[in-house]
């Protein structure tokens, strides 16, 4: 048996090609969109990809499941478990608990894992060479190491309400079932410590079903499924503005990108008539070398591993953007966003000092700087981390307005009293310091050590 574990940090997205070598036939599970990836993996090892699949309907990225089959001629087999609501819109084999996939000598078998979404499905791989019993299990969203799948998603990200407490109940049932596994089986799940997917998944690729028995928080309720369901449901972070439109379009027939696209570097003239015609431009540089000298109206969104979900947090799908970036990261942000389908990239451009335009600096603040606004009249403390992190600690007097929804909340925010932010360690004041700038806030400080250097200097926290 042929494996091999794909794994985009962008996302914290996981997705897994297995291959069976005497046959020379191979399966692709839960497909990132630039799939050059795979077709490079089977044809080092002289594998064919004949089978695709998928977990679910994924929520937090575009699948490239379609793409890899028309450019492969390989089959889909998908999920048509959950109900009428629930199924792929286009040709595909249609899956049911206890179906199996055949891979040369290798089987997959179908169980219904529903909870995190109806027609969540996981696959028991069994290698017949060398035994007749399951070694592995491919969970999706389902388990994770150290967590399990949150089933809020439907109702707080795609707005089916009634959705999420029916969802834990079928997760309590499901995750009852999967511990009655065979301990030594191998857990490889879609997702690792990063995804918003989860609140507390694990930072290492695999577990197993004993090891997850012992340690993940969801096997501690035996015949306490209330409680299960309020620790569940408690503390999950805010899904991003995106997941609604992946939801959308991984279902349905839509148009497909079977090749990494490039964008054209602009020149001055261009990139200056794009801009002073509204186009938003993305600064993907970092925050530092941002805050020296920036454009009015940009929105700085560092290129790191969060990239991709700030840019799905920011951006609506018909805003066409322009980005400020290192010709050597187009590539690698180019791939970024087509994971979450954000094609409408206007172009790029590397050195915004040869555009002759006005650049704006950003007011940071050291932490005995931001001590002085404390407890003032005239000044609005903002905290824009996650609300699970604001009720778990805050500074005292600070307001809560997360950045992921800054845009929607422009009203909580003070045009008279002196403005001063902060997040964890920056990144994300960063981003709300260049969204307050462009809608014409000039009274902004942004406190960018954070809660970070706040805590490592002993001061108060108030939960």
């Amino acid at each position: 048996m042929f494996f091999k574990h794909v794994y985009d940090e962008s996302l914290a997205q996981a997705s897994y090609l297995i291959g069976c070598q005497a046959k020379g036939e191979a399966i692709v599970i839960d497909a990132q969109r630039d799939v050059d990836v795979y077709l490079e993996i089977a044809k080092k090892n002289n594998l064919r990809i004949t089978h695709i699949t998928e977990t679910h309907i994924h929520a937090d990225f575009l699948s490239g499941s379609r793409e890899l089959a028309a450019i492969t001629g390989a089959e889909l087999f998908l999920s048509d478990e959950g109900g009428e609501d629930w199924q792929y819109q286009f040709e595909h084999h249609g899956l049911r608990h206890g179906d199996t996939i055949s891979v040369g000598n290798l089987t997959l078998e179908v169980l219904h894992t529903p909870g995190h979404t109806p027609e969540s499905i996981s696959f028991l791989l069994t290698d017949h060479p060398a035994t007749g019993s399951p070694v592995m299990i491919f969970t999706g969203d389902f388990v994770f190491v150290g967590d399990i799948g949150r089933p809020d998603l439907l109702e707080k990200a795609a707005g089916i309400v009634g959705t999420q407490e029916k969802g834990a109940r079928q997760m309590y049932q499901s995750v009852q079932r999967f511990a009655e596994l065979p301990d030594y089986i191998q857990v490889w799940p879609g997702h690792g410590a990063g995804s918003a997917c989860g609140k507390a998944l694990g930072a290492v690729p695999s577990t197993t079903v004993g090891y997850e028995k012992i340690r993940n928080w969801a096997f501690q309720f035996s015949n306490e499924e209330n409680a299960f369901i309020d620790y569940l449901l408690d503390g999950q972070p805010e899904p991003p503005a995106y997941f609604a439109m992946m939801k959308q379009l991984n279902k349905v027939d839509r148009p497909l990108l079977v090749a990494v696209p490039k964008h054209p570097h602009l020149t001055k003239e261009l990139f200056i008539s794009a801009y002073n015609n509204g186009v938003q431009v993305i600064d993907t540089r970092e925050k530092t070398v941002f805050a020296s000298g920036f454009l009015q109206s940009s929105i700085n969104i560092q290129n790191n591993k969060s990239f991709s979900t700030w840019m799905g947090w920011q951006l609506n799908y018909q805003e066409q953007f322009i980005l400020i970036a290192d010709e050597s990261e187009i590539e690698d942000l180019t791939r970024k966003l087509m994971r979450i389908g954000m094609d409408n990239m206007y172009g790029y451009i590397t050195d915004i000092t040869e555009l002759g335009l006005e650049l704006n600096t950003a007011d940071v603040v050291d932490r005995d700087v931001f001590k002085t606004y404390l407890d003032r009249d005239d000044v609005q403390l903002i905290d824009v981390r996650g609300e699970s992190e604001y009720t778990a600690g805050h500074i005292k007097g600070a307001e809560h307005i997360f950045v992921g929804t800054l845009q929607d909340n422009l009203d909580k925010v003070s045009r008279d009293k002196q403005v001063v932010i902060h997040c964890q360690a920056g990144d994300r004041s960063a981003i709300a310091y260049s969204i307050l700038r462009k809608h014409g806030f000039e009274k902004v400080k942004n406190y960018s050590g954070g809660m970070k250097d706040w805590k490592d200097a002993g001061e108060h926290i108030e939960a």
